[in-house]
């Protein structure tokens, strides 16, 4: 058999018991033989046989020429082996040698007999040739090999057509401690599994947004395996071809799903994946390929990386040239080094002057920029072509906005802000309110005397020198070489007339300002004089923003950071103002001009810090969960002392939250907040480690978290900045008398090179792998604590048990998602929303409750099911909003399940008077009973006049959620509540009367309703006993009403439902009173019945006390419904 390199082969028998020695056996193992054919790379070419088989293999033609290399399975105990691998060359046969030790060798141990590991190997090796198959096909783009995945797919799931089949993998799932071999299928909202070996079928469908733990692990038998945990189950797949790649585009798929569904508010902003039937594989690796680009090198979210070349850089200040990366996007071109140099570049192309050929045997690329510097890059591949693209894309983005030259850029926009007419403002603000400052508040409050220099200022022109030095060597302004040297500068503090314009620099801010000049002027003056819950509570802190500093003590400061603050909450609504962002914002006035301090703050809260100050501060909680892990890794003798983590947790939030500024003096945070902007999160983690390392022994003798929360703040308070310049009146640290801390005094410069020297190989890439691990688990707690609000609060309104509440939230709430799974626009996904209460977090529309309801309802065997879904529906719906919560719902079901007599008939009876009660026809006859989804959300939607209408119109306009634009009014939350708490008991004869078509359908109801039930003819004859008693009592009672005029007898029985037996009708019409009367009387006269009469004439069948006490077993329908609510949403 040909082979030009090595593969994988369709398992076939081979017998070598008194075969001609054709091959030489080079390695073997129990389960494996590595063979090479005789003669080849054999000084002398083997001897005789070896010149027979040359000469067999010579003879042959190219399609029957045999591979030099080969692997067999051999069954142990057994003289047939089965060929499974072949290779040209000993390198390439020993990788896939290697795959098998590495991945299958230990496995096999499991089986309990030869058959099954046989039947093992071989379902695993087609799987491979499968996936190598789809590997190639998936580079082609062979639509015919991924259509007959798809088939396969949908076949074997039965899920609807609209979800999307993203890609699939040969693996093995483990069930127990044997691997069943098969497919998984990634799809946009579920990861599914399918194996059909040894006469046993697996098929395993798990939601993205079910999953807490996603990650490789390995063990002594799973040598490399994807670990999965959904809902407490745990699930391992292994021995795939390529694992990083599989579980990558899981991490995506699960984290994609959670922001979709969990996360709204960060979503919303998220244009690229919000319509899940656009998700593709190449799309989602070009999406992770981006994402990581942006983050490492600061660039705005909006950039995605379009091309990667690998090259040599050449570096003038060391004189030699740095091997790395160039990563080229729609605006920017980067470098970053592969060689340890810690050497990297970014080149905005509004930047660049000239891209030019260099050194054409070096396939060299010359770039010239403003700043007078080029950088030339060699060994690149296609130079010629990328040349010519940089060419094009220079001139593309050469238009007004990009021409700013980034060194001035923050002065000129600064400087010279566009005038605005906007007419008067909203409130009386005073004048220097609108107008933006100019100056960094420090140079205003602090300004450097050039004339009298003591030792502190000494050594911080020293610094600034130092700087300007690194500035001429290696470049000022964005375009510059960040090198080690940088960091180890960083480290030792940036000098405090340098910092607002390095912090830009590092954070990727002036990015973001070159590329829009005068929209922070616009904003201020849009956002002035507009009155949200934000500006409120911006107001109510804005002096509590650094009040000890002279700065935030006059209206200047006040009013910049009324501005800043304002402005964002204007620009990003859906964080808005979030507590922590005015201690970090006074800050970043302090250093840096009031549009730089602007952007950045939206540089902080929207890429550096993600979600960390919205409603949940998840961002916040999940790099607490990174922290608790380095601390598990680094710290492990304090893990062990702590008997809970979450003492980490609750002690470091403000750390991360305000960057240590709400713990350290000032003058100390400022130098924290240097490292932040250059390193990102891993310098606010590599200092909590280092914090805790240094007060490791008092904290290992703590008894108590109280203990060990004062030490650590006797520490922060002990920390000091011996360099800074900052007068003695504004820094913090100086305040404390030595006498008054028995701590030794720490330099926080000190400080943070320990951190950085101990804990600085903490690698970026592992801190974002972390961050993406522990997001899930976040979500996933966050949710069990709604879960467990919303259960505890249920709990005491029903008789169901914890296990079966708990069951049917589940069921709710995976309603609630199944129609968002293939909804773009779902309304159900508008209205979730984690800041309201526990209770309405999740709600479900009429349709979600149909199919709940045919699931659950012990009724949902009624012929008019979908008319009493909706009258449900509309009897919760109080709010008329279309949307009901878990407690309406539970509460309904209870009724049905564990109500009494009375309890189940009142609730029959109110879904058959108004505001419950509709007339419901569908538009198509041919349906029956059954309605469309559109008639269903139309009849929910009609409002039915009713007593209860003045009423209904009064909770909307109090309802709590009605008050201001999407705000929630706690206060008006707690009255509604106090109202319900003192409510009474609803009293029978408070229930309106139910007229005549009401009581006829609410007549068919019960006819619907006892249809096949063991009693049902013994049921129909009581419906006729007291329908025909009804109509007696309502007869005498118009009589005493009205004696002198003549008698009409009401309207019934002509009326009854066409579902009504033959023997049944002819035993009523034989009622002396009933239908010669109703058919000539017709009309005539209205008539209605009281709850109390119906219940009293009810109450004297036992027929119906026994049906409506009848128990049902809630648990066999929460089963069910498990099974079917997948194929219930399909159906529809």
């Amino acid at each position: 058999m040909a082979a030009a390199a090595a593969m994988w082969l369709k398992p076939e028998e081979v017998l070598l018991k008194n075969a001609l020695k054709l091959w030489v056996q080079e390695r073997s193992n129990q389960y494996f033989v590595l063979q090479r054919r005789r003669g080849y790379g054999e000084e002398g070419g083997g001897g005789l046989a070896g010149l027979l088989v040359g000469t067999l293999d010579a003879v042959l033609d190219s399609t029957s020429k045999v591979a030099p290399f080969r692997i067999l399975h051999q069954t142990p105990d057994s003289q047939v082996y089965w060929s499974i691998a072949c290779g040209s060359s000993r390198e390439e046969i020993t990788e896939h040698w290697d795959w098998l030790e590495h991945n299958v060798m230990k496995t096999l141990s499991v089986f309990d007999s030869n058959e099954d590991i046989t039947s093992f190997v071989q379902g695993k090796i087609r799987g491979l040739i499968a996936e190598e198959g789809k590997g190639s096909f998936v580079k082609e783009e062979d639509p015919e090999k991924f259509r007959e995945g798809l088939m396969k797919f949908e076949k074997c799931f039965g899920l609807p057509e609209q979800e999307k089949l993203v890609t699939y993998y040969s693996c093995s799932y483990w069930k127990g401690r044997v691997p069943c071999q098969g497919w998984l299928y990634l799809s946009t909202n579920f990861l599914s599994f399918y194996s059909f070996l040894l006469g046993a079928e697996i098929k395993l469908i798990i939601s993205w947004d079910e999953i807490s733990k996603l990650e490789k692990t390995s063990n002594v038998i799973l040598t490399e395996s994807i670990h999965v945990c959904s809902r407490g189950e745990d699930h391992y797949f292994s021995m795939f071809l390529h694992i990083s790649e599989t579980f990558l585009l899981m991490e995506q798929l699960a984290n994609y799903a959670v922001r979709r569904l969990f996360d709204k508010e960060t979503f919303e902003n998220d244009l690229v994946l919000r319509d899940p039937l656009q998700i593709t594989k190449r799309g989602l690796e070009s999406r992770a390929h981006s994402e990581q680009f942006s983050a490492f090198f600061r660039l705005p979210k909006e950039e995605t990386l379009k091309e990667v070349h690998e090259c040599f850089l050449w570096v003038p200040f060391s004189h030699y040239n740095t091997h790395g990366k160039m990563c080229i996007s729609e605006n920017y071109i980067c470098f970053a080094s592969q060689d340890g140099s810690l050497c990297s570049v970014i080149i905005p192309l509004r930047e660049v002057t000239g891209v030019d050929k260099a050194d054409p045997a070096y396939r060299g690329v010359s770039i010239s920029t403003k700043g007078k510097t080029a950088f030339r890059f060699t060994e690149v591949r296609d130079f010629e072509q990328l040349v010519a693209k940089l060419r094009m894309k220079c001139n593309a983005t050469s238009s007004p906005q990009h021409i700013i030259n980034t060194e001035v850029a923050a002065s000129s926009a600064s400087d010279s802000p566009k005038d605005f007419d906007a007419g008067p403002s909203k409130l009386d603000q005073k004048d220097n309110s609108k107008t933006v400052s100019t100056e960094a508040l420090m140079t205003v409050y602090h300004p450097q005397d050039a004339e009298n220099l003591d030792s502190k200022m000494l050594k911080e022109k020293m610094k600034e020198q130092s700087w300007n030095i690194l500035f001429v060597e290696r470049g000022h302004g964005v375009s510059m070489f960040r090198t080690k040297k940088t960091r180890d500068l960083v480290v030792r503090g940036i000098p405090e007339a340098l910092r607002g314009e390095l912090w830009l620099l590092f954070s990727g801010a002036v990015n973001d300002m070159a590329s829009n000049p005068g929209y922070y002027t616009e904003l201020v003056e849009k956002s002035l004089g507009t009155c949200t819950l934000a500006t409120d509570e911006i107001e109510r802190d804005l002096r509590r923003s650094l009040p000890e500093h002279p700065a935030f003590q006059s209206d200047t400061g006040i009013s910049a950071l009324r501005r800043v603050l304002t402005a964002y909450a204007y620009r990003n609504p859906q964080i808005g103002y979030c507590q922590a962002m005015n201690i970090l914002t006074s800050v970043l006035l302090l250093y840096a001009k009031e549009e730089e301090a602007f952007w950045l703050l939206v540089a902080v809260c929207e890429r550096m810090l993600p979600d960390y100050f919205n409603r949940r501060i998840i961002g916040a909680l999940v790099d607490q969960a990174v922290f608790e892990e380095l601390i598990r890794v680094h710290l492990p003798q304090l893990t062990d002392h702590m008997t809970d983590m979450t003492f980490f947790s609750s002690v470091s939030l403000s750390w991360f939250l305000t960057l240590f500024i709400s713990v350290l003096p000032i003058e100390s945070a400022v130098n924290v907040v240097d490292c932040f902007f250059y390193d990102g999160i891993k310098a606010i983690l590599q200092l909590g480690l280092a914090v805790l390392e240094y007060n490791m022994e008092k904290l290992l003798t703590c008894k108590d978290d109280a203990e060990a929360v004062t030490v650590l703040n006797r520490f922060f308070d002990s920390v000091t900045n011996k360099d800074s310049p900052l007068p003695p009146a504004v820094q913090q640290g100086s305040n404390l008398s030595d006498t008054k801390s028995d701590h030794p005094k720490v330099d926080i410069t000190d400080l943070i090179r320990e951190s950085n020297e101990r804990y600085g190989d903490i690698r970026y890439e592992d801190v974002e792998s972390m961050r993406c691990r522990n997001r899930l688990y976040v979500i996933q707690t966050l949710e069990a604590t709604t879960k467990q609000n919303v259960l505890r609060v249920v709990s005491q309104e029903v008789k169901f048990s914890p296990s079966d509440l708990e069951e049917l939230y589940e069921l709710f709430k995976k309603e609630h998602f199944l129609s968002c799974y293939w909804n773009v626009n779902s309304p159900v996904l508008q209205h979730h929303d984690a800041s309201l209460p526990y209770l309405d977090q999740y709600r479900i529309d009429c349709q979600q409750f149909r199919v709940l309801c045919h699931l659950l309802s012990p009724w949902s065997h009624c012929a008019n099911r979908d008319s009493l879904a909706l009258w449900t529906f509309r009897l919760m719906d109080e709010s008329s909003d279309g949307l009901i919560n878990f407690k309406q719902f539970a509460c309904v079901l209870d009724t049905m399940y564990n109500g009494s007599f009375t309890d189940k008939l009142k609730l029959l009876f109110k879904l058959h008077i108004p505001p419950a009660f509709t007339e419901v026809e569908s538009l198509s006859p041919s349906k029956g009973g059954d309605l469309s989804k559109e008639e269903l959300i139309h009849f929910s939607q009609l409002s039915v006049s009713s007593v209860g209408d003045s009423l209904e119109s009064d909770y909307l306009k109090s309802s709590p959620e009605k008050v201001g634009k999407g705000k929630v009014d706690i206060q008006a939350y707690l009255k509604q509540w106090q109202d319900e708490l003192l409510k009474k008991e609803e009293n029978i004869k408070d229930l309106p009367r139910m007229n005549q078509s009401q009581f006829i359908q609410f007549s068919k109801t019960l006819y619907n309703l006892f249809h096949g039930d063991p009693e049902e003819e013994l049921l129909y004859r009581a419906i006729a006993v007291v329908t025909s008693l009804l109509l007696k009592m309502e007869e005498v009672g118009r009589r005493l009403q009205s004696p002198t005029s003549p008698v009409k007898s009401p309207v019934a029985v002509a009326e009854v439902p066409d579902e009504i037996p033959r023997k049944e009708q002819e035993e009523r019409s034989s009622e002396p009173t009933e239908g010669s009367r109703a058919q000539s009387l017709r009309g005539n006269h209205e008539w209605s019945f009281a709850f109390e009469q119906i219940l009293a004439s009810l109450l004297n069948e036992p027929a119906f006390v026994r049906f409506f006490e009848k128990p049902h077993d809630i648990k066999v329908k929460i089963e069910s419904a498990k099974n079917l609510q997948l194929k219930a949403r399909i159906s529809v």
